[in-house]
C-alpha cells in the first residue's frame, strides 16, 4: 500500500489526492515534523490524533490508526524536499495553508520551539507554496488558540 501511495505521489505529473492519499500524506508530514527534534512525545501524537479527527471526523480509535499507518509512511517516504514538493503538485492552496497550520499546531504543542522543528517549518513553508510571511501569521494564529 505505501509503496504505490509513494509512487502515486512522486509521479512526474501527480494527479489531485484522493480523500485517503491526503490523509496520509498530512499524517506523515505532521509526525515528520514531531519527530524533528528527536523526541516524538505522547502529547504530540495525541496532537496528531486530534487533528486527524477535527479534519476528517474521526474517532479516537480511527484516528489513532490512522497516525500509526502515517508514523509507517513518514518512516518510509523520500525526503522531506521531495515529499512535500509532491504534496504540493497534488493538494489546493488553501489545504497546504491548513497544512503548515496542523504542523504548527504539532510544533508547539509542547510550548517549545525546537530548532530543528523551526528549521524545517522554514524549509516546508516555501516548499509548499506558502510564504514565510503567511507562515508566520498562521504561526502566531496557532499560539494565541
Amino acid at each position: 500500500m505505501l509503496a504505490d501511495f509513494f509512487k502515486r505521489l512522486t509521479a512526474p505529473d501527480p494527479a489531485m489526492m484522493d480523500e485517503t492519499d491526503a490523509r496520509l500524506a498530512l499524517g506523515a508530514l505532521l509526525v515528520r515534523v514531531a519527530r524533528s527534534d528527536g523526541t516524538y512525545d505522547a502529547a504530540e501524537a495525541a496532537k496528531i490524533d486530534a487533528i486527524l479527527m477535527r479534519r476528517y471526523g474521526l474517532d479516537a480509535s480511527a484516528a489513532a490508526d490512522l497516525r500509526q499507518e502515517c508514523e509507517a509512511a513518514e518512516a518510509e517516504a523520500p525526503d522531506t524536499v521531495r515529499f512535500t514538493r509532491a504534496i504540493k503538485d497534488a493538494v489546493p492552496y488553501e489545504n497546504r495553508e491548513a497544512v503548515i497550520e496542523a504542523m504548527w499546531s504539532v510544533v508547539l504543542v509542547d510550548g517549545d520551539r525546537d530548532k530543528h522543528e523551526d528549521a524545517l517549518l522554514r524549509m516546508v513553508a516555501p516548499l509548499l507554496g506558502v510564504t514565510d510571511q503567511d507562515s508566520h501569521k498562521i504561526r502566531q494564529r496557532v499560539e494565541r488558540s
